[in-house]
């Protein structure tokens, strides 16, 4: 039964800085396991499509020439960083301090203590989110940050509320041990209402050198800070997942989030090429000049070394995304074998079939 709170109860939190992006942990501890099935997902498709993205080899640096330790990468690497993060435009506002929230509503569900909380994401810019944890618990839990796709129940989906069940992701990891918390995008005014142009423009009249990503990666961050934050939850052992819209944020985090150690990024189309990248909301038209040369496989090449797989069912994502796996892999292997970095490609659809939904949650209990 939900309990719905009469009186706003702030929780207090432990201020801290938090930047944009930390130094990448290089001496990563080598895992005892690995997921069975980490070759299969670094095996190209029988047949690559035609059309599919030619990306540039990433381990050539700005002068041409050929990039062989992990030194020149990491100088390369912050050169990458700063040109997507110029690019992107100036964040919505310095983080300097985790923000307080208000509890909502309460309840219990199937092991589970599950808040709806309301924060401010920027000076009275407020957005709303689930916090869920195990109803039992002890010592310091994993935390993973899970983004909901274009559905119009928006955070009700990851939370478990509403939806379908495969994309139940906060409730299903917390069942499984995690502290789990879901942000409502910032093109929902609402919890159950997309209204993606008049939010986009919104935002773009507050913040006109910024792109529609930029607000989505600093909502994102906030999301980090709060987890980070919990004394329940064990600042090193951060997650995210997202599907569709969600694995388009989860995808930026991770390149510019070192504190999230794992990511699964479903069916969000990983290309500048696919899906609507181009739209105001997101990245703009400038992603369709001819003068643009860049693309994501940067971005997974700044996620390395920690852990990232891509799921596909040959709609946004598929044998079409291979080839920015392909690219950004040897960047992984310069911090040795084996690279943690996959494509598992369901030939499903636009979905998250049972097979799929069951490698996202193996690849958290082995990388996480």
């Amino acid at each position: 039964m939900t309990k719905h709170l009469h009186r706003r109860t702030f929780t207090k939190l432990a201020f801290g800085t938090c930047t944009a992006a930390a130094l990448p942990a290089f001496a990563r501890a080598a895992s005892r396991k690995e997921v069975p099935w980490l070759a299969e997902i670094q095996r190209p498709p029988a047949a690559v499509p035609a059309a599919a993205p030619k990306p540039q080899p990433l381990l050539v640096d700005n002068h041409g020439r050929k990039i062989s330790s992990i030194e020149a990468w990491q100088k390369h690497r912050e050169s990458l960083r700063a040109w997507w993060l110029d690019f992107l435009g100036p964040l919505p506002r310095k983080r300097d301090r985790v923000p307080q929230w208000d509890v909502l509503e309460e309840e219990q569900v199937d092991g589970v203590v599950r808040q709806r909380i309301r924060y401010d994401v920027e000076p009275g810019v407020a957005t709303e989110a689930y916090l869920l944890q195990p109803a039992q618990r002890s010592g310091k839990l994993p935390g993973v940050a899970v983004f909901h796709s274009t559905v119009n129940h928006s955070i009700r989906q990851p939370a478990g509320v509403e939806g379908k069940p495969e994309k139940f992701f906060g409730l299903k990891l917390a069942q499984r041990g995690c502290v789990t918390l879901s942000p409502r995008n910032y093109l929902w005014p609402t919890n159950d209402k997309i209204e993606a142009q008049q939010e986009a423009d919104n935002f773009h009249k507050r913040h006109p050198k910024s792109k529609g990503m930029a607000r989505m990666l600093h909502d994102a961050l906030v999301a980090v800070d709060i987890l980070t934050s919990l004394p329940q939850v064990d600042a090193k052992r951060i997650g995210s997942v997202g599907h569709s819209l969600g694995a388009k944020e989860v995808l930026y985090l991770a390149a510019f989030d070192e504190r999230v150690q794992v990511t699964v990024s479903s069916e969000g189309g990983v290309s500048c090429t696919f899906s609507n990248w181009y739209a105001p909301w997101y990245l703009g038209e400038t992603i369709r000049s001819p003068d643009f040369t860049h693309e994501h496989h940067e971005l997974l090449a700044l996620a390395a070394p920690r852990p990232f797989l891509l799921l596909g069912g040959n709609s946004a994502d598929g044998d079409q995304s291979w080839p920015l796996i392909e690219a950004a892999l040897p960047v992984y292997r310069l911090y040795g074998d084996p690279p943690r970095l996959g494509l598992f490609n369901h030939k499903q659809g636009h979905a998250v079939p049972p097979e799929a939904e069951k490698r996202i949650y193996e690849w958290f209990d082995t990388y996480l």
